[in-house]
């Protein structure tokens, strides 16, 4: 049931949507199509120019309609294997434009999370916020030693405002996946779920600060990536403290060229990165958007970027691993075959699907791009289309997939806007090569074996014990085994007596009514006169009813 509230929130929800055009969202439903004509009563469609792409008018509307929203358009812009190109490229430039909170609430909240004085934590704190975004604001400051930090601080009584908004879009998107045949294919109860748990993450600081540490430890002696410290004495759920970065934006490309960075570098280096973090580490910041990328500006031969905003992360588990680097590797080869087998294997579509329709389906994708050169192949773009052919498979969505596929989008993205002739496969092949040879090949036995010598070791002095135990075990095994043998051979046994004596007592009892037809077929009172044939049927009778009941 929708209450009061939520049906005023859907109300400004389609008002919002009909002021700014996306008409085709809202009267092609079958709940308002009814009313289509009202449309020439209203007055912003009469200055509305009618030039304005529909991606532009549906961003404008959720910008309208607030920070939620705009993330809901955000992770939109990601399932691009449902959504047209046009909208998904217009929604993937939304950004969190959001009018900061003031800074006594923000005071307030830092005082609450440390238990102490703003004065006393830090030596100087900015009242000024240096950006604010639908979730947290970010303020500059100064330790009292004089280590410039950052201090992100989690919006006052934004839990509640999402708890209600995604109440709300999950009512709207059930509603759609009811009334609107069209929208079922956007699975959009799953993006709502998606949504929310993007959300609740992002509202933890501590979960995006330990997420900050693991990715800071994974590129610790690395020259390709620098991430912040974390200053855990000052962080808490709603608190986050981080060292402060100076970078150059890497969407700034007249300041990179100015400070003669090395941009086709910088490019290879930012799919290194990407290769890296999901095949190396399988932990991979999700969000690499260009407003959470910067390049240090002090090393423009040696580029290096640097990562901020660790809310969303990605992570894939071995299994994942070993097909999604297979895939790749099939792809590069041109083995469509291959590539069919491995989605049926890792159950990313149902084991029944037959494998040579998979196989022409992948094929008739893949080779119109391969015959292209490989500067002008999107690797993410192939990605989206191989998703597309999934779906007709009943391929399932698998969410670290979605994660992957928005991370690539991000990656080539930057990589191309620095270097417009970068060639993804080239950069990519080595290095999937070298992982399938570190995982697979004689060294990565031998690293297994290293990591569990030490559990070896340890469970090397019980090896008598356990043997000693497994050896009685086995013959109480083969005790119980001999046991049910022979209860079965005496179940078996019985059964066989049970049905000699069925069979007995069937026989004789046919035999006995058979002598009884006889008598009296014979039609005489005198014994003496019974005939022959009801003296032998009848006393063979008796003998098997004797004998089942002897038995």
């Amino acid at each position: 049931m929708i209450g009061p509230g939520q049906f005023f929130r859907l109300t400004r929800i389609q008002l919002a949507m009909l002021r700014n055009g996306v008409d085709e969202v809202v009267l092609a439903t079958p709940i308002f199509r009814p009313l289509r004509f009202l449309g020439i009563f209203m007055p912003w469609r009469w200055v509305r120019s009618s030039s304005v792409p529909r991606g532009v008018r549906l961003r404008r509307a959720l910008e309208e309609l607030g920070p939620i929203f705009v993330k809901l358009g955000q992770i939109l812009s990601t399932r691009r294997d449902f959504l047209p190109a046009d909208v998904a490229e217009e929604l993937a430039m939304l950004q969190n434009k959001v009018p900061p909170f003031p800074y006594e609430d923000a005071r307030r909240i830092v005082e609450r999370s440390l238990g102490e004085p703003v004065s006393a934590a830090f030596g100087e704190f900015n009242n000024v916020p240096i950006a604010s975004a639908s979730i947290a604001q970010v303020h500059g400051a100064k330790l009292h030693d004089g280590t410039e930090v950052v201090v992100k601080i989690v919006r006052p009584g934004i839990r509640n405002v999402i708890h209600h908004d995604i109440e709300l879009l999950y009512t709207a998107a059930r509603l759609a996946e009811r009334y609107v045949p069209d929208a079922r294919r956007l699975h959009p109860v799953e993006v709502i779920a998606e949504l929310e748990k993007n959300l609740n993450d992002e509202l933890d600081l501590m979960r995006e600060a330990a997420n900050a540490s693991q990715l800071r430890r994974n590129f610790e002696d690395s020259n390709l990536l620098y991430v912040p410290a974390i200053f855990w004495r000052y962080t808490s759920r709603d608190v986050l403290v981080m060292e402060r970065i100076e970078g150059i934006p890497v969407s700034d490309i007249e300041t990179l060229r100015a400070h003669g960075t090395n941009l086709k570098l910088l490019a290879e280096r930012g799919t290194e990165i990407f290769f890296t973090q999901v095949f190396r580490h399988s932990f991979f910041h999700a969000d690499m958007h260009p407003g959470n990328v910067f390049v240090d500006p002090n090393r423009p031969d040696d580029p290096r970027y640097i990562a901020i905003d660790f809310g969303i992360m990605g992570s894939l588990s071995p299994v994942d691993h070993h097909y999604l680097a297979g895939n790749f590797m099939a792809f590069f080869n041109r083995d469509y075959r291959r590539v069919a087998e491995l989605h049926v294997e890792s159950g990313w579509v149902p084991e029944n699907t037959r494998v040579d329709e998979l196989e022409a389906a992948i094929r008739t994708v893949c080779e119109p791009i391969f015959e292209r050169p490989l500067h002008e192949i999107s690797f993410a773009q192939l990605l989206i289309r191989l998703f597309q052919t999934g779906r007709r498979f009943d391929m399932q969505v698998q969410p670290q997939l979605v994660l992957l596929q928005k991370t690539l989008l991000n990656v080539e993205g930057l990589g191309r806007s620095l270097y417009p002739d970068l060639d993804l496969w080239v950069t990519a092949k080595p290095f999937l090569q070298r992982w399938m040879r570190d995982e697979l090949g004689p060294h990565a036995v031998m690293r297994k074996m290293r990591r569990q010598f030490p559990e070896w070791g340890e469970k090397l002095p019980e090896l008598p014990n356990r043997l000693d135990r497994g050896l009685n075990d086995l013959q109480t095994v083969r005790t119980e085994m001999q046991r049910q043998s022979q209860e079965m051979a005496n179940l078996r046994n019985d059964l066989r007596r049970s049905n000699r004596r069925m069979y007995a007592v069937i026989a004789g009892s046919a035999l006995i009514i058979a002598a009884l037809l006889a008598y009296q077929g014979g039609a005489t009172d005198s014994l003496a006169e019974v005939p022959l044939a009801a003296w032998l049927l009848g006393s063979a009778g008796l003998i098997g009813l004797g004998y089942a009941l002897r038995r």
